[in-house]
């Protein structure tokens, strides 16, 4: 939603953003005089302490009051469009309807998910509140003025089983542009300021050094024009480092949607592999590389998992496993300085496609992602990445991505596939990969200059 609001706010519009706090917004947005930016309040936190039967009303409540005021106040003008994503989708759908009629706006739904198939995973299936959210968000989501989907699955299914009225197309997501595989410069000062967290052993780094990067010395060319009395003072320059690990990135929000055990019992099973490939070659190499994986996000199972690993840890010699919180500028140097990226996403409606690996793509990285129903919209297998179903098969993956790390023929040749603007698969149709801006300009811009 952030870079809708960039997009809109580039191409002249007055645009506002409504959403909660709590994390910074991408620099662009900050620079945007056409752009404002209205936080919604939190739920108290006495109110998040109640059972979810109590609490959620509440919470509906002061969405209510807190969003009204800002669409029908504190906005003046009547907005041409609102964009809405679903979900969430209460109270949200029906107040964009009521203010849609009182001001004149041209409602436009960006279907990312179903909220109801999200609640059911809490509740159960049969849960009444899931029924009611499953009409809620079927009635009030029915009629806009346009639908945006994240994946051609999503609008095949919402076209023929809630018989959306509208325009509808297919949105993918696409990062930015400034998403790109990170320079040792990059991937250096980035580790050098995340500091001893990240470190995978006990060994200290050399000085001026970080876990993946060193300091070599560099000498100008004697044949260039500027070589003179500079070229007598050697400089440095960071470099990666020969015997630096495989760094693995997962991103997850720590949801029930996103099963991080899976990854975690294929970790232990790398573990136990590389000791004791170790163990039958002490006089050469085990072929497997030391790990480090890095899992980003926040949510409500990080702890639970993060103090089993913990545990884990103590024994465990050839992977390292932390978690992070990275600032919006951070995240794609992260994940354009990593090896491989995991995507846990398995989607609670199966229509849906991982940002994430959206993101790990725009920085040239290649994936293992957990199978589900419409993946192969996004994750190519064999060709962008693979696709695995259960943790042996994910540990498996790793093994033969990563053998032989750095000179990994198998994964260098995945990641050789994201260089380019346009791909092709084994289909016989062209596999466009282009930016979140020319695709924006694409889709969107085509559908609101043309009401």
């Amino acid at each position: 939603m952030m870079y809708h609001a960039q997009s809109f706010a580039q191409h002249g519009f007055l645009t506002d953003l409504i959403g909660y706090g709590g994390s910074k917004p991408i620099p662009a947005l900050e620079r945007l005089a056409t752009l404002r930016l209205h936080h919604l309040p939190e739920l108290p936190t006495a109110v998040g302490g109640l059972p979810f039967i109590l609490a959620a009303p509440i919470k509906v409540i002061l969405q209510v009051i807190s969003i009204l005021a800002v669409l029908l106040i504190l906005i003046r003008a009547p907005p041409e469009f609102i964009l809405v994503q679903n979900p969430p989708s209460i109270p949200t759908l029906l107040l964009v309807q009521i203010v849609g009629k009182i001001r004149g706006s041209k409602v436009i739904i960006d279907w990312h998910n179903l909220g109801y198939s999200i609640l059911a995973l809490k509740l159960g299936e049969r849960h009444f509140l899931v029924h009611v959210a499953k009409w809620f968000e079927k009635t009030f989501g029915r009629h806009a003025y346009a639908h945006l989907f994240v994946t051609q699955a999503m609008k095949d299914y919402l076209t023929k089983e809630w018989d959306l009225k509208g325009k509808k197309v297919v949105l993918y997501d696409r990062p930015p542009k400034h998403f790109h595989r990170a320079s040792p410069s990059e991937t250096h000062d980035l580790f050098l300021r995340l500091g001893s967290s990240l470190s995978i052993d006990k060994s200290p780094a050399p000085p001026e050094s970080t876990l993946l990067t060193e300091m070599k010395p560099y000498s100008p060319s004697t044949s260039s024009p500027l070589a003179g009395a500079s070229s007598l003072h050697e400089t440095s320059l960071p470099s990666l480092r020969s015997d630096r690990p495989a760094v693995v990135v997962s991103s997850t929000s720590w949801t029930p949607d996103e099963d991080f055990s899976i990854l975690l019992d294929a970790l232990e099973m790398y573990e136990q592999h590389a000791q004791d490939r170790d163990a039958q070659h002490k006089e050469s190499t085990s072929g497997l590389p030391k790990l480090l994986v890095i899992v980003t996000g926040k949510g409500p199972l990080r702890s639970t998992y993060m103090q089993r690993i913990n545990e884990l840890q103590k024994t465990w010699k050839w992977v390292r496993c932390v978690s992070l919180w990275l600032e919006a500028k951070d995240y794609p140097i992260l994940l354009g300085s990593a090896d491989l990226g995991v995507s846990l996403h398995s989607s609670s409606s199966a229509l849906d496609l991982p940002m994430k690996v959206v993101d790990m793509f725009g920085c040239g990285l290649p994936v293992c992602a957990l199978n589900f129903g419409c993946l192969h919209e996004l994750v190519k297998d064999q060709i962008n990445g693979l696709v695995f179903s259960d943790a042996t098969q994910l540990a498996d993956q790793l093994e033969t991505l990563l053998k032989n790390f750095p000179s990994s023929e198998k994964l260098r040749s995945l990641a050789n596939t994201l260089q380019g603007p346009h791909l092709k698969n084994n289909d016989s149709h062209k596999w466009v990969w282009t930016n979140w801006e020319n695709n924006w300009d694409l889709v969107m811009k085509q559908l609101i200059t043309n009401t």
